[in-house]
């Protein structure tokens, strides 16, 4: 799928203009994903490079079988993502039959035993590049994103002699074996060692690692000693902050982390604070309907599913719920939520990986356990509809933007990427 290039929202387009990139071509390889706070990285990378001057091309990865361009999967993907704005946009994914090439079966052999890693690597090796992309004359940086998505990069490496950014969102083999710990696979479950060197051996191709939160740039520093590595705060798309409104709401997309917090907030937190009626965001329920149907059921008033508008949803929030409890790498949407500017009710673990003590921030109520997480919900729910604040002078809205606002983002990235750039 090609789309044509348009202005990016601050009015910046891919024309020449004296802009420290001007000219040049920047390949994003990313997978193929929607609805998430990796999806809004993405958005960030693209709409930054194309301020900078630089033609953007997104090449989307799809990581199932059969989710080939104009596919079902292709569609759905495409229709979700219109606000990933590029020069290009492409798509590529794994022909079905491939699922009979030999290293692909062995990588399914694993996968039955929890083995993500090397069938995700498999997946991408097995994605074929568009014609569009073939046809390009010339790259000078590919931005990669995800382990799993550097066979691809590798390939248009070879080609292009272009240096390779690789941006490593968090350490992928800790989400796997925590999926693994509640998911079903055959015995022995592929364990965190495994999956690790599978991780670490394919990030070695790249040239330069780039981290989204404090915590994993140390663990890579040590994995990974003789690479350079360099930490980059993600840029997340501030909603709009206002006066606030009368709605207690919790925002979550359909990842597991996400699933085990919501699932400790319905069981643990709202039977304590029993009437307090609560807006669930995202589409988090679908992972109830596959791993949680009778809790799904019994609080199905709760979900409310995707929204079109999620800036409405924020600036009708009288206090936003983090209920994190598990997780590694930083969260996209406890940023999302400080740029709101609303009244934050949290546990801390929703901070991880910020180097920022959110003890500090006036407008967050910290709360480690479920008894202390339903105090503040009732003090919420008590004051819901009260005097109305400026929400864009918060604490948490000034923190965002002088840390993860696009401005921050694109600042931090120009002075990596720039140097890189083949001339």
């Amino acid at each position: 799928m090609m789309l044509p290039g348009r202005q990016d929202s601050h009015g910046s387009a891919a024309v020449s203009g004296n802009l420290p990139m001007d000219g040049k071509a920047v390949l994003l390889v990313h997978p193929a994903w929607h609805s998430c706070g990796s999806h809004q990285v993405f958005v960030s990378q693209a709409r930054a490079y194309r301020s900078l001057g630089a033609r953007v091309i997104s090449l989307a990865i799809a990581d199932s079988p059969g989710a080939v361009e104009g596919s079902g999967a292709h569609k759905t993907y495409a229709a979700a993502t219109r606000d990933l704005e590029a020069d290009a946009r492409l798509y590529s994914g794994m022909p079905l039959l491939s699922v009979l090439n030999p290293a692909f079966l062995g990588a399914a052999k694993l996968w039955l035993h929890g083995n993500f890693a090397k069938i995700l690597l498999e997946s991408a090796k097995l994605a074929p590049i568009p014609a569009a992309l073939r046809a390009e004359p010339r790259i000078d940086l590919i931005h990669c994103n995800h382990f799993f998505c550097m066979p691809v990069a590798m390939r248009l490496k070879q080609r292009h002699g272009c240096a390779i950014l690789l941006d490593t969102h968090d350490l992928q083999a800790r989400q796997y074996a925590l999926r693994n710990e509640a998911g079903w696979t055959l015995p022995p479950a592929a364990n965190f060692e495994d999956m690790l060197a599978v991780e670490l051996a394919a990030m070695r191709d790249a040239d330069v690692l780039l981290h989204l939160n404090d915590e994993e740039a140390a663990s890579f520093k040590v994995l990974l000693p003789a690479m350079r590595h360099e930490l980059l705060y993600p840029a997340v798309p501030a909603v709009a902050a206002g006066q606030g409104g009368a709605d207690l709401i919790i925002v979550a997309s359909a990842n597991y982390a996400n699933f085990l917090g919501v699932l400790w907030f319905l069981e643990k937190v709202l039977p304590l604070a029993p009437g307090v009626g609560v807006k669930i965001i995202g589409n988090i329920d679908g992972a109830f309907r596959a791993r949680a149907p009778a809790l799904l059921k019994r609080h199905a008033a709760l979900f409310k599913g995707r929204v079109a508008d999620l800036d409405a949803v924020y600036a009708n929030a009288s206090a936003i719920l983090l209920p994190t409890t598990e997780g590694h790498g930083i969260s996209i949407k406890t940023i999302e939520a400080m740029s709101s500017g609303a009244p934050l009710i949290a546990t801390p673990h929703a901070f991880r990986g910020m180097n920022i003590d959110p003890a500090q921030l006036k407008n967050v109520t910290l709360a480690a356990d479920a008894r202390s997480f339903a105090a503040a919900l009732l003090r919420a729910d008590a004051e819901r509809g009260g005097a109305q604040i400026d929400q864009g002078a918060s604490d948490t809205r000034r923190t965002y933007q002088e840390r993860f606002s696009f401005e921050a983002y694109r600042s931090s990235l120009v002075k990596i990427a720039a140097p890189l750039v083949r001339g």
